[in-house]
C-alpha cells in the first residue's frame, strides 16, 4: 500500500513539473511576438527637392545638395539658375519647391504670400582686370563710375583709358544688391549685361578696361581678375560677417507663407540653416548665419 501511495505522488509530482516547464516555454513566444510587432523601423526619406533662382547660390547651393544626398539616398535635390528674380516667381507660383535669392525680397514680395530665410551673407566684390593699377575705390566713386560721370581710368589712379562697365541682367539679385548699396539703382549704363556671374567674371578678365561686380564666392581663387578694396576695406568673409565690407547682401531661401513644404524638402531646408551645414557655406565662399 505504501508502495503504491508513493508511485501515485511521483507520478503526479512528475506531471505537475512538465506542465509547469511547458507553461514557461510558452510565455517568451508570446511576449517576443508582441515586441516585434511594436518596433517597426522609420521610414526612409525619399523624393525630390526643387530649387530654383540665384545662380550666385551656385556653389552654396551645390554643396548642401551634395551632402544632403549622400545623408539621404532616397532623395534628389534639383537646382536650376535661373537668376534672383526667376526663382522668386517660381516660389510663388508653385514651380519650385524653394525659391533662391541673392537679396532681400521687397516689401511687396513679402505681401504677396513669400517668407524670406537667410541663409549666408556674400559679400558683392567689384572686379578689374588683373593687370589694372586701380587698387581701391570708395562706394562713391564706383557710383559714379557705373553712372557715367566717371569715364576713365586715370581720374581714379588708373592708366588713361576708357572704363567699360558690365553688369548683370534686370531681375539678379546680384545686380540688385549692388545697385541699392551703391546708389545706382535703374541708372547703371553699362557695355555689356549678362546673365550669369561667370559671364561677367570673363568679361572683365578679357578687357583691360573693365569693370563689374561678383559674388565673393565665385571671385575667390580667380587671378584673371582683381577684386579691388572699397574704401580700404577688402571684401572677405570676415569683413562681410563683421559688416565692415560695404558692398553685401543676403543669400535667401525663399518659401510660400503658410504653406508646408514635401518632408523632403523641409528636411533640406532645416539641414541648409542649421549650424550643421556652416562649414559647408564656409567652403563654398559664402558666411554662415547659423551659430
Amino acid at each position: 500500500m505504501k508502495k503504491t501511495l508513493a508511485l501515485i505522488l511521483t507520478l503526479a509530482l512528475s506531471l505537475a513539473a512538465l506542465t509547469g516547464c511547458g507553461s514557461k516555454t510558452e510565455t517568451p513566444a508570446d511576449t517576443n511576438t508582441d515586441s516585434s510587432a511594436q518596433t517597426e523601423a522609420p521610414a526612409a526619406l525619399s523624393g525630390s527637392v526643387s530649387t530654383n533662382g540665384s545662380t550666385s547660390m551656385e556653389k552654396v547651393i551645390g554643396a548642401l545638395s551634395e551632402q544632403f544626398m549622400a545623408d539621404n539616398s532616397g532623395v534628389t535635390v534639383t537646382y536650376d539658375p535661373t537668376g534672383s528674380g526667376a526663382g522668386i516667381e517660381a516660389a510663388s507660383n508653385g514651380s519650385a519647391d524653394i525659391g533662391l535669392a541673392s537679396r532681400a525680397l521687397k516689401d511687396e514680395e513679402k505681401a504677396g504670400g513669400l517668407t524670406e530665410t537667410i541663409v549666408a551673407l556674400d559679400g558683392i566684390a567689384v572686379i578689374v582686370n588683373a593687370d589694372s593699377k586701380v587698387a581701391d575705390l570708395t562706394v562713391e566713386q564706383i557710383g559714379k563710375i557705373f553712372t557715367g560721370e566717371i569715364t576713365d581710368w586715370s581720374e581714379v589712379g588708373g592708366d588713361a583709358g576708357t572704363i567699360s562697365c558690365i553688369g548683370r541682367e534686370a531681375g539678379s539679385g546680384t545686380r540688385d544688391g549692388f545697385e541699392s548699396i551703391t546708389g545706382t539703382k535703374d541708372a547703371c549704363k553699362l557695355d555689356q549685361e549678362l546673365t550669369s556671374t561667370g559671364g561677367v567674371i570673363e568679361a572683365v578678365a578679357g578687357n583691360p578696361n573693365a569693370i563689374g561686380y561678383a559674388s565673393l564666392s565665385a571671385v575667390e581663387g580667380k587671378n584673371t581678375v582683381k577684386a579691388v578694396t572699397v574704401g580700404g576695406v577688402a571684401c572677405t568673409e570676415a569683413t562681410v560677417l563683421d559688416g565692415s565690407y560695404a558692398i553685401q547682401r543676403p543669400f535667401v531661401l525663399v518659401t510660400k507663407t503658410g504653406e508646408n513644404l514635401s518632408p523632403a524638402a523641409q528636411a533640406f531646408f532645416d539641414y541648409a540653416t542649421s549650424s550643421a551645414a556652416s562649414q559647408l557655406i564656409k567652403a563654398a565662399g559664402a558666411v554662415p548665419v547659423a551659430k
